[in-house]
């Protein structure tokens, strides 16, 4: 039997196929791709490198194993998130090899988080990062104005959120709106959140754009990967480094977002945002009227209270009005007594000299009586000097010698009585000045005599007490009067019946005594 064997020395042979490097590369490379097509890969982003052709290497890993990825370049514009090591994700896309290499690698299209617990702890790791660094310090926090003049607004030109906002804006108070339209979800949203926020705050109060005066970063609702781009740190740190105060409004009431920790005020939705950046026209005016109707109450409570103690001052204080009428009645008096007084003064001047006038010498009488005193005088003086001289001529004569002797002192006297000046003419001046003087008083007191006002003709009256009457109305029918006149007094009866006073009088006597008047 003959049987088939090897000869001594050849090679053995076998039935397996024979490949080249290239033929088994894109073999397995098919292989890859039509086993597995796309593929959802979960792991942690480590390696990554960005290149300047814009292409992104990076590797996923978990415990036991490492794949390598790239995202081409056309792809990077439409992620949802930045990849960065670190983060656990899961990257969508085929399977395939590079042969060069000989490594296979995850053609990745589409990658977001790896679940809402990758999420949540990357984003609780970035607020404590954040909260160290103090921006989301209470203290750090802007208030909101009162009422600004302009509004501006980071979210999107499309959807509901700028409608809310304009319309609730227009119904509580119109004001200048501003819109800067940004992404808000997808990859570059943060950056492009960020820039606005930071575009608001260089613009110069009084430019031709307007600098707000509250900001509004608004989103409407979504999932937490919808409203990651408000938890990226660039969007954190533009707000918080933002002059302008701001107002977040991400999300839903039950959303929360790293940027309503770093916001200045958070609102639940756009709408609430809105509401705290224009307060309402109509609150407004209600409380500028409950404001004004307690101005006008608390102004009215003063008034009583003033006009309360000022009654409790005038109930304890004199009556002005009287006390000042009575010292005008005072005064009206006094001037009326004041313009009586001089007459009066006169009157009662003139009635004393009248009483006692009748009684004065006439000063004619005076003169003579001083004449006549200052004749004896003269005589007597007159008979003194002689008998003086007759006693000093006989002791002379009988002295002997004492002639002669004498003869020589009036010799000597009559000398030094010529040597004086003549006394006689001083003597006479001085005389006439008397004489003047006599005159003058002379013709003053009779000027001053009731005499010479009746030797001018009129009369003083008195009734039977001896009383000066000054008024007709005290003169009534029968009474008796005495006349005076220049050359002496005569009774008078006044016409008419007398009454019962006037006839007691007439009964009772004149008294004794100086008579006294006035003059009519």
């Amino acid at each position: 039997m003959d049987h088939d064997l090897p000869e001594a020395g050849a090679a053995p042979r076998s039935n397996a196929p024979e490949f080249t490097v290239s033929e088994i590369s894109g073999a397995i490379k098919r292989t890859l791709e039509g086993t597995f097509g796309r593929v959802r890969i979960r792991g942690e982003i480590t390696e990554l490198k960005a290149y300047p052709s814009g292409h992104i290497y990076l590797a996923l890993k978990d415990e036991g194993a490492k794949i390598r990825a790239i995202i081409w370049r056309f792809a990077v514009p439409r992620l949802s998130l930045r990849p960065e090591n670190g983060m656990e994700v899961i990257a969508t896309g085929k399977v395939s090899s590079y042969g060069e290499r000989s490594d296979y690698q995850l053609i990745i299209d589409r990658i977001e988080f790896a679940g809402e617990g990758a999420l949540l702890a990357r984003i609780e790791a970035l607020r404590k990062k954040l909260g160290a660094e103090g921006l989301f310090d209470e203290a750090a926090k802007k208030p909101l104005p009162l009422l600004p003049r302009v509004v501006g607004v980071v979210s999107s030109e499309k959807g509901a959120v700028i409608q809310d906002i304009r319309t609730t804006v227009a119904r509580r108070f119109p004001r200048h709106l501003i819109l800067w339209p940004v992404p808000v979800q997808g990859q570059g949203a943060a950056e492009r959140i960020a820039e606005a926020i930071r575009g608001f705050s260089r613009l110069r109060p009084g430019g031709a754009v307007p600098r707000p005066d509250v900001l509004i970063v608004a989103r409407g609702g979504g999932s937490l990967e919808d409203l990651m781009a408000f938890n990226e740190e660039v969007v954190i740190r533009a707000v918080a480094d933002c002059p302008i105060p701001v107002i977040s409004a991400v999300g839903h009431e039950t959303d929360t977002t790293l940027i309503d920790f770093a916001a200045d005020r958070r609102a639940p939705t756009p709408t609430a945002a809105a509401e705290l950046a224009v307060p309402s026209r109509a609150d407004l005016l209600a409380a500028i009227a409950q404001t004004a109707a307690r101005l006008v109450q608390c102004g009215q409570g003063s008034l009583d209270r003033a006009r309360l103690r000022l009654s409790r001052i005038e109930a304890r204080m004199p009556d002005l009005p009287g006390l000042v009428g009575a010292a005008r009645q005072r005064l009206d008096d006094r001037a009326e007594r004041l313009a009586l007084a001089p007459s009066a003064l006169i009157a009662r001047k003139r009635g004393a000299l009248d009483a006692v006038g009748h009684r004065l010498p006439h000063p004619r009488e005076t003169l003579a009586r001083h004449r006549h005193r200052l004749g004896l005088l003269q005589h007597r003086a007159a008979a003194g000097l002689q008998r003086l001289a007759t006693q000093a001529h006989a002791r002379l004569a009988r002295v002997p010698g004492a002639g002669a002797a004498l003869a020589r002192l009036l010799e000597r006297r009559h000398t030094a009585l010529h040597r004086l000046p003549d006394p006689a003419p001083r003597i006479a001046a001085r005389l006439r000045e008397n004489r003047l003087r006599l005159d003058g008083l002379s013709a003053r007191l009779e000027g001053a005599s009731y005499q010479g006002v009746l030797a001018r003709g009129f009369a003083l009256l008195r009734d039977a007490d001896g009383e000066p009457l000054t008024s007709a109305t005290a003169i009534t029918p029968g009474l008796r009067l005495t006349a005076t006149l220049r050359d002496g007094s005569r009774d008078l009866v006044a016409e008419g019946e007398a009454s019962p006073r006037t006839a007691r009088r007439r009964a009772e006597p004149p008294p004794a005594g100086p008579e006294q008047g006035s003059l009519l």
